[in-house]
């Protein structure tokens, strides 16, 4: 019964969250990375969008480290660059990295790229997005090597 029922409550859960109310549907953005010319999509979370009298908002913040443990981890090299795509093209983009001894610096963005840093070691990153109606936290994680 319980492998009935776990499957039935997610798939509920799920559907319950997609941003769709009624004959509104308000489908969260998408963000993806290219790197050494591969395409990865980023891990979503903290995603809020009020449209139409509907009002979307996370029931939790999920943990980071789970979120970057989900994500395939990047490999790339000192100095390279990462480009970004996010639908919606929102106005406001914020990217946060947070070092290998916890410390969080803010990361310039130009051009939808950031440049990875000369120093190697394991990085998490975060980009913040915003919107006049809502926003979204995308995040990712890497190795530069």
């Amino acid at each position: 019964m319980k492998k009935i029922v776990l499957p039935f409550l997610i798939s509920l859960l799920l559907v319950g969250c997609n941003g769709k109310l009624g004959n509104n549907v308000v489908i969260e953005p998408r963000g993806l990375i290219t790197a050494n010319g591969e395409r990865y999509v980023m891990m979503p979370f903290n995603y809020e969008w009020k449209e139409n009298n509907m009002e979307i908002k996370p029931l939790r913040t999920p943990d980071r480290v789970k979120l970057a443990d989900d994500f395939e981890t990047l490999e790339a090299e000192k100095g390279d660059t990462l480009e970004f795509e996010i639908d919606k093209n929102p106005p406001s983009v914020e990217v946060i990295k947070e070092n290998e001894d916890g410390t969080i610096e803010r990361v310039e963005m130009k051009d939808n790229k950031i440049i990875l840093p000369s120093k190697e070691g394991y990085y998490i990153y975060e980009l913040k997005a915003r919107w006049d109606k809502g926003k979204i936290t995308f995040l990712f994680d890497v190795n530069v090597n």
